[in-house]
């Protein structure tokens, strides 16, 4: 069992920067692959960014690659989404999610785990 807060959400400006944390409760955070997900107004939750147990592989959504980066402190029970050169289209409340799995994919039916999610907002 893990419990996930996500916090660092706002308001920015389009080209701005923001950093995402998801702090995992439970001494087992380094066993579980991590990923985020994000959701528009009117829209169904995409998948954004994962990282494997160890931080060693990470994959991402086609529209964020270049300008998000997720990376883990296993050592903190955090994992993190720094999102760069903000666009307007990048508003959503963002997820962090976690999986038993090694690495886990795009699917949400693969995260078991789920935190409540924060507001990410950009202004153009």
């Amino acid at each position: 069992q893990v419990q996930l807060v996500e916090s660092g959400g706002g308001l920015v400006q389009a080209g701005g920067s923001l950093r995402l944390s998801c702090a995992a409760s439970g001494r087992t955070f380094s066993s579980y692959a991590m990923a985020w997900f994000r959701q528009a107004p009117g829209k169904e939750r995409e998948f954004v960014a994962a990282i494997s147990w160890s931080g060693s592989r990470t994959y991402y959504q086609d529209s964020v690659k270049g300008r998000f980066t997720i990376s883990r402190d296993n050592a903190k029970n955090t994992v993190y989404l720094q999102m760069n050169s903000l666009k307007p289209e990048d508003t959503a409340v963002y997820y962090c999610a976690a999986t038993s799995k090694i690495l886990g994919g795009s699917h949400l039916y693969e995260y078991a785990y789920w935190g409540q999610g924060t507001q990410v907002t950009v202004s153009s």
